[in-house]
């Protein structure tokens, strides 16, 4: 069966990029490192994975944008290079950046919207003056079709990869499309820079992905705006380390029924996500994210004696000597039959933006693909990527993992024109399994 309903690739895409700093950096390196041979994808699906039920790569039976055809264009409050920024960094090696130094030489960043309110840890000099944000969304709108124009691209997307922003609830300004241009227009401090970015996306057609756990797109006023520009959404926080483990490992919990009373969860990490971490606020944004996933997966309403009393506690503490390389630690206290307390600890080792940067990719690709096939809104089913999944109103958010990439295989099965795997449809494969 054919791909007819989506429109083809054809041409570049721009892959727009808010913050130059580690993850983007990485991915940069990365990709132009895989299109010379010298690196392999690990950990892309869109690169590496194979359609469910087909035997085919998922490259090979959707019509992606290959890498070869990809252009970036980028944001950030201080003007070094994607070079330089890779350098100061410190994920890659000084060998595996030099092979790329030359691409990486050509990737200087735009003057960024910021606002230290809202990042209070950080402050740069490259940031865009302007009267008002409605000012700053159009010169962001300049910047798009600008970028569009000298890489000669057609379509374009846009990932948040920048950092977090405190924590914030909805505002009335956030309630609908009309409130939040007025508010625009009025400086109203509800709108951080993270919603001018994506406004700014939404008003020139780009896809929109937030990578980190603030309010962004997540508004009814710029899922209205996604609606009525047929563009498609998603978020927020990448899934990469520590709760990537815990979104696999509490479903093996409460399928074997066993009882749950405490998990504690404590991260270091050096980078600058690490040190904009230290912030109250900020951390507020991502102790929200992290520690909302146990609610659904662990449902006490459902099995009370199982985990009713349910203690779940995240920290997260700056760490300079190791850098992106973050580690974490899990105890976690369960109970088995007859009452008997028993323990689980997890010592997961990795590096941040290693993690995060084959998920750029993947929504990057993913994204354009689901634009062309015409979708628009919110689209939940990539919650597979995602701490605290962006989902229509009304929708159960769904934190299992394998019911995620389920959900996802299903949509990409339906891009390709194929019957639903499972016996299900890709609206109805939430919670399969329950």
């Amino acid at each position: 069966m054919g791909t007819e309903h989506v429109v083809p690739h054809v041409g570049r895409l721009l892959v727009l990029l808010p913050g130059l700093g580690a993850v983007t950096t990485t991915f940069l390196a990365g990709v132009e490192a895989i299109r010379r041979k010298l690196a392999f994808p690990f950990g892309s699906l869109s690169q590496l994975g194979e359609l469910e039920g087909e035997g085919r790569r998922i490259a090979e039976a959707l019509p992606l944008a290959p890498l070869e055809d990809l252009v970036f264009a980028t944001w950030d409050i201080f003007p070094e290079d994607a070079y330089e920024a890779a350098r100061q960094a410190k994920v890659l090696s000084e060998r595996d950046l030099a092979a790329v130094e030359d691409f990486l030489r050509t990737i200087r960043p735009m003057p960024a919207v910021f606002d230290p309110q809202y990042v209070r840890r950080l402050n740069g000099p490259h940031v865009k003056q302007a009267p008002t944000k409605r000012h700053l969304a159009e010169a962001l709108c300049e910047d798009i079709q600008g970028a569009l124009e000298a890489t000669g691209a057609k379509r374009a997307v846009m990932i948040w990869c920048a950092s977090t922003e405190v924590h914030c609830t909805p505002a009335p300004c956030h309630q609908s499309l009309q409130a939040f241009e007025v508010a625009l227009e009025k400086n109203d401090p509800a709108i951080a820079p993270s919603q001018i970015y994506a406004y700014a996306a939404l008003r020139m057609g780009v896809p929109y992905a937030n990578g980190a756990p603030n309010l962004s797109a997540d508004i009814p006023a710029l899922e209205e705006l996604a609606e009525l520009n047929r563009v498609p959404i998603a978020g927020k926080d990448f899934k990469t380390g520590q709760t990537f483990l815990k979104t696999a490992l509490a479903p093996a919990l409460r399928r074997r029924l066993l009882g749950v009373q405490g998990w504690f969860s404590v991260n270091i990490l050096g980078n600058r996500d690490g040190w904009v971490l230290e912030d109250e606020g900020s951390f507020r944004a991502k102790e929200v994210t992290k520690t909302g996933v146990l609610e659904t997966l662990l449902p006490a309403e459902r099995y009370p004696e199982l985990y009713g009393g349910l203690y779940h506690k995240v920290r997260i503490h700056y760490y300079p000597p190791r850098g992106d390389a973050k580690e974490s630690w899990d105890a976690i206290d369960i109970i088995g039959w007859m009452g008997y307390p028993m323990q689980i600890k997890v010592n997961f080792q990795c590096r941040d933006s290693i993690l995060a940067a084959p998920v750029v990719l993947d929504l990057a690709l993913f994204l354009d693909l689901a634009h062309r096939a015409q979708r628009s809104g919110v689209q939940s089913w990539l919650s597979f990527y995602f701490k605290s999944p962006h989902v229509q109103r009304g929708e159960v958010v769904e934190h299992d993992l394998f019911v995620q990439y389920e959900r996802l295989q299903q949509e990409l099965r339906s891009f390709a024109a194929l019957p639903p795997l499972w016996g299900v449809d890709s609206a109805t494969t939430q919670r399969v399994f329950q």
